[in-house]
Parts: C-alpha cells; structure tokens; sequence
C-alpha cells in the first residue's frame, strides 16, 4: 500500500494509491474521495468475526475493500480530527476501535477481550486485534505521537489516550492512585505498559471531551 498523508494535525488526510490488481482494506464511511478505474467491494470478511466487531467492538458489521484496475486512488479520513500514521505491522497490534482507519489487505481484523477494566478511550472492554504483515492506517483525536518501550521499561497512560499497540507489550489497567485521587483528582482509570514493543498515544482525550460537551448542554429541569 502506497500512501501520503496531508493536511497532518488536527485534519489529516490519508492518499492510498492502488496500482493495477492491488487493493487496499478502508473503514465504512471513511471515504472522503476515490478516483481512476476504482472498484469498492463490500463483505462481512467471515460472518463470526463481523458481528464479533460490530457488537463487542463497535465496528461495522461490513468492511469495504478498494481494487484498482488500473492506477487509482483512495483518499480517507477519521471521524474525529486528529492525526493519523501508517504503522507497519508485524504479527499482532491492538487497536481501539475509534481508530482503525485502513489496512492492506493482508492483514486480518478480530476482536480480543481487553479484561473487565480495560475500556480504552471509552469503547468497553474489547479491541480491535489485527494479525499479519503489512500496513495499517490509525488515527488519532488531536496529535499521534509513538513511544518505543524497551524490554522491561514500563509507562504509565490515561485510557483516554491510548490508541494502539503492539502484541509484544503488556499491559494492566488500574484505577489512578487512591479512591480520593479517582474521585476528585480528575483521572479515572490508567494503563501501565512494560516492553518491548510500540505504544502510539494521542494528544486529547475523546471520551473526556465528550463529557465536557456534554456539560455545556442546558439541563431540563422538569418545570416549565
């Protein structure tokens, strides 16, 4: 998979270029243009793991594949404005489901159970688990950024900001400090990853952005 990226930042946007014969694997709704002899082609990628996505992952129940005849082009991007990167992956790399953007065909998309305090970025308890070789597309709520984990070295991340990374990283989630520190100290939960292995963070927080939208919004008291 061919790719650039523009506008980086807040509004990227993410080119893939398919020669004759390729193919390129996109989210549902994430196309923003596609020109030159482009065929879109519309499946479940296996009835079992499409409604694994669609009800424990919150993914769409059908994944959309792009196959070029000729020299074509994809231009795709997040829901959310932000950033986003091509990772190269090899083997496994979680992903929470917000940001799953594209992939090369080759790449396999599954749900694994997170444990029953792993709700990254709001999402519940599973991610998206994404086996093979290749590149993947992910995305971001404000900036990307990647940290590389050496073996034993552990980092401590808000849930809110964790958006992939690799097999080879543990993890444990946990609740931030003390009951008192949860409550009123404004974390919630954290996740401690220990290497080796790739860890890629966004700059803001979706779920904490939501709660402060939904804070602006006027209340109905029940009177008139």
């Amino acid at each position: 998979m061919k790719y650039d990226i523009e506008f980086r930042g807040s509004y990227a946007l993410l080119k893939i270029f398919i020669g004759p014969g390729e193919s390129a694997k996109v989210e549902p709704g994430a196309m923003v243009y596609m020109k030159g002899p482009v065929e879109v082609q519309t499946s479940t990628g296996g009835v079992w793991k499409a409604l694994k996505r669609a009800i424990l992952g919150g993914e769409s129940f059908f994944m959309n594949t792009y196959v070029s005849h000729g020299n074509g082009e994809v231009g795709v991007a997040p829901e959310l404005p932000g950033d986003i990167d091509v990772v190269p992956l090899n083997q496994t790399l979680f992903v929470q489901s917000t940001s799953f953007l594209a992939s090369d065909t080759s790449v396999d998309i599954d749900v694994s159970f997170g444990g029953f305090k792993s709700f990254f970025s709001g999402e519940g308890i599973f991610l998206l688990k994404l086996q093979g070789y290749g590149d993947v597309a992910i995305s971001s709520f404000g900036g990307i950024k990647l940290i590389e984990l050496q073996p034993g070295e552990q980092m401590t991340i808000d849930t809110g900001h964790v958006v992939a990374f690799d097999g080879s990283v543990n993890y444990s989630v946990r609740t931030f400090g003390g009951l008192k520190s949860t409550i009123f100290g404004g974390e919630g939960l954290v996740c401690t990853f220990t290497g080796p292995g790739r860890v890629y963070i966004q700059t803001r927080n979706y779920p904490a952005f939501v709660e402060w939208i939904k804070s602006l919004v006027p209340r109905e008291t029940g009177s008139r």
